[in-house]
């Protein structure tokens, strides 16, 4: 006799009344090695760490990657031309681009990398418009509009491709986006990115914003629309996939969240809903190392509570919980263990269940410890390690574990 189907197992509320699908390939924009590194807290990877961190955003499928500001100085042309000549060589498959402000001085060091390395770096010249830092600055549309066009010809002088970003939109009123991307896009710009620079929207206004570029800007154009955004109000990630159903092709975010201030849309909580919400089918098990190597070489830890990628994601020592777990593995299906009591499927991000024994834990925990690490299961032994974690204040590590039992090794 056959077993219940997988999809009568779970029954999904979220899909009960789903909306109409995008027509668009959804496209995700790295921004760890730019926007990312302007975090306070952070420390500036070596050349060869960042080369690390590009080839696992291509490991991942994501399209894009920023590879930093030249116009910051030397140090940033070299790591920049480094990153754009291992692109070159062949070695990684991710397109690039560099942020620039709508100044020459800004603008010709990326032109300059890309005529030496033979890279065709789409070049993402951002102007501040929003009404607030234009009274702090002193500028009028005027100026801006007139530093929008003469940067985007300086572009086309140079065989760039462009991508027009107007920072703090989300605080911008609507005559002002619209003239701005106009006339970027009159002037050749092929990308126009809206910007929640100071993570100011809430999925109402994100989608109210791009559905307003989608039909008032570039409606009769063939341009495309990206969406950045921060994590100021914590609703960085609902940001971005509202302004992808709202009509945005691309999505940027950092790994584990880093940039300015309280950071960007984390890129591991982009791609992971992306993925369980259906709208792409990357393979991301290399996704722990992606955000691993960022953790470790720009020197922010990972929280033990970060979704999917934190250590106690898929951990458990509560005895309850636990029973259930042990019993879906015994079962040797994958698709019940991951989702008996998970709401993301640990193995198609590659990780898996973990069982620990603490105070919490009943003998269960205590006898799949045991029986993972291949150490004896007899009742003794369950037992002393059943009443070690019962004694214990936390969750036994493994070497507390097996010194509970006398056992050596790790």
């Amino acid at each position: 006799m056959e077993g219940p189907r997988r999809e009568d197992l779970i029954h999904d509320w979220n899909g009960a009344a789903p909306g109409p699908r995008p027509p668009r390939q959804l496209e995700f924009d790295d921004e760890t090695l730019r926007d990312g590194l302007q975090s306070p807290s952070v420390f500036s990877p070596s050349i060869e760490q960042k080369i690390e961190i590009l080839h696992e955003i291509a490991a991942l499928g994501i399209d894009s990657a920023n590879l930093g500001l030249p116009g910051a100085g030397p140090h940033a042309v070299r790591d920049v031309t480094a990153l754009a000549k291992e692109i070159a060589a062949g070695r990684v498959k991710v397109d690039a681009n560099c942020a620039a402000r709508t100044l020459e001085a800004d603008i010709a060091p990326i032109a300059d990398i890309s005529q030496k390395t033979g890279v065709d770096i789409e070049t993402a010249i951002f102007l501040g418009c929003s009404p607030i830092r234009q009274l702090v600055e002193d500028w009028d549309l005027a100026r801006l509009r007139r530093l929008t066009v003469d940067a985007c010809e300086f572009c086309n002088r140079h065989g760039l491709r462009i991508m027009y970003v107007t920072e703090d939109t989300t605080r911008t009123p609507p005559h002002v986006v619209k003239e701005l991307y106009t006339a970027a896009i009159e002037h050749g710009a092929q990308r126009i990115v809206i910007c929640d620079t100071v993570g100011h929207a809430d999925p109402r206004g994100a989608w109210n914003l791009v559905r307003f570029v989608r039909e008032e800007v570039v409606k009769d154009h063939p341009v495309k629309v990206d969406w950045h955004g921060h994590r100021d109000r914590g609703l960085d990630l609902w940001n971005a996939l509202t302004a992808f159903e709202a009509g945005a092709d691309r999505i940027h975010g950092a790994g584990i969240g880093i940039g300015e201030r309280a950071g960007n849309a984390p890129m591991e909580h982009l791609l992971v809903n992306a993925k369980l919400m259906g709208y792409i089918d990357n393979d991301l098990r290399t996704l722990p190392r992606y955000c691993r190597k960022v953790s470790e070489y720009v020197k922010v830890p990972i929280p033990s509570n970060y979704p999917v990628v934190g250590k106690d994601a898929f951990e458990t020592a509560t005895g309850v919980h636990a029973a259930a777990v042990v019993k879906a593995l015994r079962t040797g299906d994958s698709f019940l263990a991951n989702r008996i009591y998970s709401g993301v499927p640990a193995d198609e991000f590659g990780l898996e269940q973990v069982i620990r024994v603490g105070p919490m834990g009943g003998k269960s925990n205590a006898r799949y410890w045991l029986e993972r690490r291949g150490l004896p299961v007899d009742d003794a032994t369950v037992q002393r390690l059943f009443d070690a974690g019962k004694r214990s204040d936390h969750v036994l590590s493994d070497e507390e574990a097996r010194a509970a039992v006398g056992a050596r090794g790790t």
